[in-house]
């Protein structure tokens, strides 16, 4: 099983960037990528968007896993955000730099100068990290408002925005939280937010924060209206009819008039401290990760005799196919104990009726379709593909709802005890698209997890669309999938890179997945971790 791994929280700043934009400033956001081998790059986390800024001081922390036995290469680059889209490759591109995680913790602050390519400066723009572990897997829950503020705008009233500082251990002010700005209001009441507690206060209830009420100007000049010094142990009582007020003190105004009183009052409304449970929280609790193979078999893929085919077996013995199940599973497998793995086909003519199945176990055991570790399905899928046609459609609806069967299942014992990933490996030429959807949109409620690996030459659009990362994928209905649950990888990728490479770009969202489910559910681990 993976080791338990420290995990940092990056911290990012940059300073002096490029303006790309005309008649306004950048609208930065900084990307954090990690060397996946094979020249490839995978992306593990990213920052907020900054409008109309040249020096921005990013709030949402970079989180990593730090391997003190491995050379972790990371890449930061910034990017001018000027779209909605998640894809950068239309977004102009501000600098970056490719440094190890190990000199990003051996400093303890980490400033570089920005690149546009190696050996070319972008223009004065420098790039500033620091690293701090997390410790500590609390968060806090705030509710905020605020009442009176001052009015700032000559035509309207003020456009509120909150930001919370913490203070450091050198005196200076560190921001952890930006809120959503409202517009034309001066009593607003902000969305509940949450904070890591290690981010909030280092953990000290009794460490200075600050809350700093700011009127917001779409050219970036934002004003103070004013701000309130508390700390959490002052907060935490903060509930339903026990709100915890503060003036809002504007410094200079405070000091040039005797008479002033206030900016207005800045209001806890409920303050809330719950721990929040990491991947290896859940699964050195006793979750147990279950997995299924779907695999492929219609005509498209080729005649498996033909040296074209998909399906063909290489005189060294393997396939893309093959190839896919022991990337994948060779991981999964060390997740899951007692190592039985149920494995299907679909789209095939199956003896001895020659009907097409969209189901039928590898091993020709429909009552038993559980093969004994990913060795059990390799053979399976050998000694099966002389016995079959191959045909069509390409119905995937029928096995994603056979596991979510089994999910639906395991969900009424109400604990995080199973959760199941399905592989589909397929040539991607998707016939039940409608169903396909439905069936997704359905799972997403369950805990599971399903990923693709496209092999042959398609263009894959159809897988594409399942995964959600342009959007959230709908049914035909129109009802949104709950989360994104399907991780589509083309097979062709990987190709020239090592086979440990697949297996790590298409298993990495399972563990956020997972998370995420659980946390949706409110279900803590089995036996939850004791904390040192």
């Amino acid at each position: 099983m993976a080791a338990c791994v420290s995990r940092l929280e990056l911290s990012v700043s940059c300073r002096s960037l490029l303006d790309r934009d005309l008649g306004s400033r950048s609208d930065p956001l900084c990307v954090l990528l990690q060397d996946a081998g094979g020249g490839l790059w995978a992306e593990l986390d990213r920052t907020e968007r900054i409008k109309n800024c040249q020096d921005p001081e990013f709030c949402k922390k970079l989180v990593v896993d730090y391997y003190f036995e491995k050379v972790q290469k990371l890449k930061f680059c910034v990017y001018d955000i000027d779209n909605k889209t998640i894809d950068l490759n239309d977004d102009d591109y501000l600098g970056g730099i490719e440094c190890t995680l190990g000199q990003v913790v051996s400093s303890s602050v980490f400033t570089r100068p920005l690149e546009l390519k190696q050996g070319k400066p972008a223009g004065k723009g420098t790039i500033t990290i620091s690293a701090e572990e997390i410790k500590d897997t609390r968060v806090v829950y705030l509710e905020i408002e605020a009442q009176n503020l001052d009015k700032k705008d000559f035509l309207g009233k003020s456009d509120p925005f909150l930001e919370v500082y913490r203070q450091s251990d050198a005196g200076t002010w560190q921001l952890v939280y930006r809120s959503e700005v409202i517009k034309n209001n001066l009593n607003p009441c902000w969305r509940k937010f949450s904070v890591p507690l290690q981010t909030f206060c280092g953990g000290d209830f009794n460490k200075p924060i600050k809350v700093q009420c700011v009127d917001h100007d779409s050219d970036g000049s934002h004003d103070l209206i004013g701000s309130a010094q508390m700390t959490l142990a002052q907060v935490q009582t903060a509930g339903p009819g026990s709100l915890v007020e503060f003036e809002c003190i504007h410094p200079e105004k405070k000091q040039k008039k005797k008479s002033y009183k206030n900016s207005g009052i800045i209001r806890i409304k409920s303050c809330k401290i719950e721990t929040e449970y990491s991947f290896l929280d859940y699964v050195m609790g006793g979750c147990q990760i279950n997995f299924t193979v779907g695999v492929d078999f219609t005509a498209s893929n080729g005649d498996p005799k033909s040296p074209d085919s998909l399906h063909y077996i290489s005189p060294d013995g393997i396939n893309e196919y093959l190839i896919a199940i022991w990337s994948v599973g060779s991981v999964v497998q060390d997740y899951d104990t007692d190592k039985l793995f149920p494995a299907f086909g679909f789209g095939a003519q199956v003896p001895p009726s020659w009907q097409v199945s969209h189901e039928f176990a590898l091993n020709f055991n429909p009552s038993n379709p559980y093969c004994q570790g990913i060795q059990g399905i390799v053979d399976a899928y050998r000694q099966i593909l002389p016995q079959i046609r191959l045909y069509g459609p390409t119905n995937f609806s029928p096995i994603i709802n056979h596991v979510a069967r089994f999910a639906a299942h395991s969900m009424q014992q109400g604990t995080a005890a199973h959760y199941y990933v399905l592989l589909i490996i397929t040539d991607g030429e998707i016939t039940d698209l409608d169903q396909t959807r439905q069936a997704i949109v359905a799972a997403s409620k369950l805990p599971m997890s399903i990923i693709i690996v496209g092999v042959g030459e398609t263009d894959f659009k159809a897988m594409e669309f399942l995964d959600g990362d342009k959007g959230v994928l709908k049914s035909v209905t129109g009802e949104p999938a709950a989360r994104d649950i399907v991780q589509f990888v083309p097979f062709r990728q990987f190709r020239q890179a090592p086979q440990e490479m697949l297996s790590q770009v298409v298993l990495a969202e399972v563990p956020k997945q997972l998370v995420s489910f659980y946390k949706w559910q409110g279900w803590p681990p089995l036996k939850p971790l004791e904390t040192k």
